[in-house]
């Protein structure tokens, strides 16, 4: 079993879509042992109690830097034996301390066609755009903005009537069809690199 830790900072609407892929059987041979949040009312936290999910808040400013954060927060993943971390709308960078205990194994979503409008307003920078296209995009974390290895992406068409509103309606909706996909994808591949060692 692949144990997974997710990291929110908001809403929480993909960590809760991601367990009900678990608790469904959409994603097999993995479970949702931990959810990590940087805000103190996180909405993804009422979600985790509904789910029965332990939560953990951890405040940054209550750290001298980015290190001792990540330190702390590495601590509490190695308590719950954590495999895998999913980014799911966490809104900071994480920083060489997680990088380098998790190599491969921490993985974003980005709601945009990589490498098209990386960082934190892809969604309003392709209205503004004006593009035909724009999709959403799973990959792994490395120390650039959404540079990572791509794991799995999708193009979505834009109909020139949409608002803002209305583009990011159906790109949340791709969201959810998209990360259990790729999210089974990553735990496909732990688990055979287990079998393999």
């Amino acid at each position: 079993m692949v144990n997974l830790a997710v990291f929110a900072s908001g809403n929480g609407s993909n960590f809760e879509n991601i367990v009900q892929a678990l608790l469904s059987g959409k994603i097999t041979e993995a479970t949702c042992k931990l959810l990590v949040v940087d805000k103190e009312h996180a909405y993804a936290c009422e979600r985790a109690k509904k789910l029965n999910i332990p939560y953990l808040y951890v405040n940054p400013k209550a750290y001298a830097n980015k290190a001792e954060y990540e330190s702390f927060i590495l601590s509490k993943l190695r308590e719950y034996e954590i495999d895998l971390i999913v980014l799911a709308g966490y809104m900071r960078f994480i920083g060489e301390v997680l990088l380098q205990a998790f190599p491969y194994r921490i993985m974003n979503l980005h709601p945009a066609y990589l490498p098209q409008f990386p960082g934190a307003h892809s969604i309003q920078d392709a209205f503004e755009a004006r593009v035909s296209y724009t999709g959403v995009t799973v990959h792994y974390v490395d120390e650039g903005v959404d540079t990572g290895e791509i794991i799995y992406q999708e193009k979505m068409t834009i109909d020139p009537a949409w608002s803002l509103e209305t583009l990011e309606e159906h790109v949340h909706a791709l969201e959810y069809e998209l990360f259990p996909k790729a999210i089974q994808m990553v735990v496909d591949k732990i688990k055979k690199e287990g079998e393999s060692v």
